[in-house]
């Protein structure tokens, strides 16, 4: 893998996972882009095929260094959860494609993959974090207001369609 630029790390509390970093262009990346993609379609509308090109369209330069960064976390080799991030402005990043397989779900994996997430965001010196999640996607809003991050709305409201829902966290990192 190293011809690929990821650099690997075994975890400690779960042998079999191994958290990759890598570019959006790496095969590795390919299932987190594509099991969106068939979510989005699945909650939102779309083609599944359609909705990955909307994915693929972003440059990969904002989610590499210097400024960004994706991870997926890997099981026997298979990715199984992934996420990443953006510069949003000087202080602050954003979190975007934070996924887990459907096979993998209720494991904690999404969890493991913000606290990746969030501490390579905090190694680039950002301040703050922020985020935005469907408002079909209640699960995410768990997994955020669970994960200390600060909601944007009012989550005791029934969310508007069509509006996605905000959420911002700081990293202690002092400027």
């Amino acid at each position: 893998m190293a011809d690929r630029g990821c650099v690997l790390h075994p975890d400690m509390t779960a042998p079999q996972l191994t958290v990759a970093r890598v570019d959006q262009s790496d095969p590795l990346a390919l299932p987190l882009l594509a099991e969106l993609a068939v979510e989005y379609s699945t909650r939102y509308g779309g083609t599944a095929d359609q909705l990955f090109e909307e994915l693929a369209a972003y440059p990969a330069e904002e989610f590499a260094t210097p400024h960004g960064g994706l991870i997926v976390i890997l099981q026997d080799g298979e990715s199984v959860a992934g996420g990443a991030f953006r510069r949003y402005d000087a202080q602050t990043a954003e979190l975007k494609r934070i996924w887990t397989s459907a096979r993998h779900r209720r494991r904690g994996l999404a969890r493991r993959v913000l606290v990746e997430l969030e501490a390579a965001i905090a190694d680039r010196g950002y301040t703050r974090i922020y985020l935005t999640t469907g408002w079909r996607q209640p699960e995410a809003v768990g997994l955020y207001l669970a994960a200390g991050y600060t909601p944007l709305f009012d989550p005791t409201t029934e969310p508007t369609e069509g509006v996605p829902r905000a959420f911002e966290k700081t990293t202690g990192v002092i400027e």
